[in-house]
């Protein structure tokens, strides 16, 4: 089975066609459901990570599109999913343990996707005019981040990876996954206060890198 059919079949099991638009969240059974259909997943059932993706597609769309927000852009909510589910459908060599290892893997996935886009938006850009692919919850408070920022925002995740792994992690669960620090908390096994602690931590980190940039 091809991707693109794997990804019909997704959007079947999700409801779509019915135009299902329910949004109950991530509890802690279906995250144990996920778990164990990664485990099929990884003992010979590739099939497995479709149901896996039709269980979170409402929850990873509604995200999207809080990460993106409602203009007209290139990069929309549908296709950022998309994009994220061939990428992981299309890895062989990826063997997602468990619902941690996915979600880490999808909010690393969510991120280069992001980024890309937008370096190929600057590039556009410098031929001619273009719309900036944004994200609406901005590191260095509620504004959007225009293309330029999210660049350097990706290179200043890459120096806190190197200083702190944990909150480079959080930061693209956060910013990049939409999820709750309860659920960070909960994937990461520690506290919601701790996910938001490291949070905050990282939010120094990184406004200092990014105020470093522009002054360079």
């Amino acid at each position: 089975m091809n991707r693109d059919s794997s990804w019909s079949n997704v959007e079947s099991a999700a409801g779509l066609q019915s135009g299902s638009t329910s949004s109950a969240g991530i509890g802690q059974g279906a995250l144990d459901e996920i778990t164990l259909l990664l485990q099929r997943a990884r003992n010979g059932e590739p099939e497995q990570l479709d149901r896996v993706f039709a269980a979170l597609y409402m929850e990873l769309r509604r995200v999207a599109e809080s990460r993106l927000g409602s203009g007209c852009q290139t990069l929309t909510p549908t296709a950022l999913v998309h994009e994220v589910f061939l990428t992981l459908r299309g890895n062989e060599s990826l063997n997602l343990n468990d619902r941690r290892h996915f979600f880490a893997c999808a909010a690393r996935s969510m991120r280069c996707i992001v980024v890309d886009h937008a370096r190929r938006r600057s590039a556009d850009r410098r031929g001619g005019g273009a719309t900036p692919v944004t994200l609406q919850e901005g590191l260095l408070g509620g504004t959007d981040n225009p293309d330029s920022n999210l660049i350097s925002l990706d290179q200043a995740l890459d120096r806190l990876d190197r200083f702190d792994p944990r909150q480079r992690q959080i930061v693209e669960l956060h910013f990049f996954a939409g999820l709750t620090f309860a659920e960070i908390g909960a994937l990461l096994e520690c506290s919601d206060r701790t996910a938001k602690r490291d949070w905050e931590r990282a939010r120094v980190f990184l406004h200092a890198e990014l105020e470093q940039d522009r002054t360079q």
